[in-house]
């Protein structure tokens, strides 16, 4: 199977979960910049997310490039990811509205981790097509960010009925250790030319 459908598919379900995001920021009933005020839980909720939103993407643009072949294993596994990603939107929301209340706090980090989770398994399912000596299989190596960060996830889901804000830090913390695109993978491609 071609890979084009499924990288086109994916971006386009992306865009459409940044435009969803973007559309919950209410428009303030106001003409100051305390009229702002209020927004500011559901802007940094927003900045959040948006920073994850393109963590993923950029990775799952690695990947696919990455990868050779795909295979109906692997369009359910994509789906499986687009899916926890589709809730973006839904925590987000919730979060910023309730001031990052411990609950809301709590899905979000469910949220986060479902999505590695998914990640994870779109990942292992393309080594396997591509083959555990593929140059993938070997710039993935022991993926020690991939094994850290679920549980990251889990210490802040936790945490949140301590103090929704360690919360928040945990899950900001594991943004940046992901900033930037998988160089392991981007590294392949460079020595190529």
């Amino acid at each position: 199977m071609n890979k084009g459908r499924l990288e086109a598919f994916s971006d386009g379900v992306l865009a459409i979960i940044i435009t969803i995001m973007v559309l919950e920021i209410k428009v303030p009933h106001g003409q100051d910049f305390s009229a702002l005020t209020p927004l500011f839980p559901v802007v940094l909720s927003y900045i959040l997310s948006f920073l994850y939103l393109g963590i993923y993407w950029n990775n799952h643009h690695h990947l696919l490039h990455s990868a050779g072949k795909i295979n109906g294993n692997i369009l359910w596994a994509n789906l499986h990811l687009l899916f926890w990603l589709s809730l973006v939107p839904f925590t987000t929301g919730w979060m910023g509205e309730n001031n990052f209340a411990p609950v809301p706090v709590a899905l979000y980090g469910i949220m986060l981790l479902m999505c590695s989770i998914a990640y994870w398994i779109l990942q292992h399912l393309i080594i396997n097509r591509s083959g555990h000596e593929s140059e993938l299989a070997h710039a993935i190596g022991k993926d020690i960010k991939g094994k850290i960060s679920p549980f990251l996830y889990l210490a802040g889901i936790v945490l949140t009925f301590v103090n929704p804000w360690i919360s928040g830090l945990i899950y900001v913390l594991v943004a940046f250790m992901w900033l930037l695109p998988d160089r392991r993978i981007e590294r392949i491609y460079e020595t190529k030319g």
